[in-house]
């Protein structure tokens, strides 16, 4: 095909972490090489796969990998030439770990998916292929036809190694019934706005006396997730910074932080306004049940609400402390781990797909997520999707997690930071002694060499 060759992998430090990972795994024995047919054992044993497949690696469950395998179907349907070899692998820590492992061992994936907080980690361990502009253009994947918030916030040292599919903010689900006796909505039926400590503190009051039992709710207990998603949102309103220097130093505004914290437990342990020994699936269930107003979380549980069939509007989270209005996301990418057989041919299949996912964006933000590919989300199909183009502006205040090798969803650095916030809105810890404890365990994570 014509074109230039593709990029070559980065070259420098990451080979010796390559080495460390290679010298683990045959330290760890035959147990962690059985079954070949597991992915982490084809990549590393190296068993063949169907001439001009392309071989694609996720970790979405629930709503998220039904839509997944839909648009994984339609790319098969168009595509018949094209094998596509599709795996699902559990999400968090051991996706990440196979994924290196896989790309260390020379035979990963054609294409998977990171989160773009996670992604980062990967360039510096010298895993992920750059991603040329020519090469993306023969595909019609300029930079340009992303949302550049996450565009932008995906680039190393200026250059691209990942595309952006969507934005996940943290958002505000209300149950419209009960807004509109409480005095909530607009006459279009929308959630007027709300601006400001008091005032979001009077919205989940006036839900509270609706609903007998409590204004708002998010998980707390056992989900140190979902206090992080809160807690980075108010304090990224307050312009707060928590990491430096890639990880390596500590910058937490203790004020800041005390700040939110305060407010945080006020709502919980002093107010009553949102339980504070809910778990996950707790407080989504008092939710859907009408025993709150409000619920905060990822706009991924859309699904969950609409299988309820109760009567309910998203947006964001409101802007509480008066900076900027941010709001805590994370986006969905895909990339194409480094390998030394990549040729022109190979390089071409595995954009083709990814262009098609993104062609398929309408499928994926029915299920809740942003998208970022610009002629989807400005189409006049997306703004008539309700709920969920009403928080679409999440993708443009997103504030993702700060650069570090412990840092990113489902990391250290956030269970460090959300257990700390659970403590607090729990009653178990004050302000001050969880900024203690986040202080010291996060610095022990920055003096610690990165693994990878």
């Amino acid at each position: 095909m014509n074109g230039p060759p593709p990029a070559s992998r980065p070259p420098g430090p990451a080979l010796s972490r390559r080495g460390v990972l290679l010298g683990a795994l045959a330290g760890a024995g035959a147990a962690t090489l059985t079954g070949c047919a597991t992915p982490l054992g084809a990549g590393l044993l190296k068993t063949e796969s169907a001439p001009d497949a392309v071989e694609y690696w996720n970790l979405f469950g629930g709503g998220d990998g039904v839509r997944m395998q839909q648009i994984q179907d339609a790319f098969r349907k168009a595509n018949p030439g094209t094998p596509l070899k599709a795996i699902t692998l559990a999400w968090g820590d051991p996706y990440y770990t196979k994924l290196s492992l896989a790309t260390v061992g020379e035979e990963p994936p054609d294409v998977a998916v990171s989160h773009l907080t996670r992604m980062k980690t990967l360039v510096d361990a010298g895993l992920l292929q750059e991603l040329r502009p020519e090469d993306l253009a023969r595909h019609g994947m300029a930079a340009e036809n992303f949302n550049q918030r996450a565009w932008q916030a995906g680039l190393v040292d200026g250059r691209t190694y990942a595309i952006p599919l969507d934005t996940h903010p943290f958002v505000l689900f209300y149950n419209t019934d009960i807004c509109q006796q409480a005095g909530l909505l607009d006459p279009n039926g929308q959630l007027k706005p709300i601006t400001g400590e008091a005032a979001f503190v009077d919205a989940l009051a006036r839900a509270k006396r609706v609903t007998g039992r409590y204004g708002a709710t998010h998980g707390i207990n056992a989900d140190p997730a979902s206090p992080w998603r809160f807690f980075q949102t108010l304090y990224s309103q307050l312009e707060g910074e928590i990491l430096a220097d890639n990880g390596t130093r500590i910058v937490l505004d203790d004020a800041k932080a005390a700040r939110v914290l305060d407010y945080l437990r006020a709502l919980t342990v002093e107010q009553g306004l949102i339980p504070s020994g809910a778990d996950y699936p707790g407080a989504i269930a008092m939710f859907a049940t009408g025993q709150a107003g409000f619920h905060l979380n990822g706009e991924w549980e859309i699904s969950t609400f609409q299988t309820a069939k109760m009567p309910f509007g998203m947006t964001l989270v409101p802007n509480i402390f008066g900076g900027p209005h941010a709001v805590q996301a994370d986006s969905h990418t895909l990339i194409l781990p480094a390998r030394p057989d990549l040729d022109q041919a190979r390089l071409d299949r595995a954009l083709h797909f990814v262009r098609s996912v993104l062609d398929q964006s309408l499928t994926w933000a029915e299920g809740g997520h942003v998208p970022t590919w610009l002629p989807f989300a400005e189409s006049e199909a997306y703004r008539r999707l309700s709920p969920q183009s009403s928080y679409a502006a999440a993708a443009d205040t997103a504030v993702y997690d700060p650069p570090g090798w412990y840092s990113g969803s489902g990391s250290n650095f956030e269970n460090v930071i959300g257990s700390a916030v659970g403590a607090v809105e729990g009653g178990q810890l004050t302000a001050r002694a969880a900024i203690a404890q986040i202080r010291s365990q996060l610095s022990v994570l920055a003096r610690t060499p990165s693994p990878v």
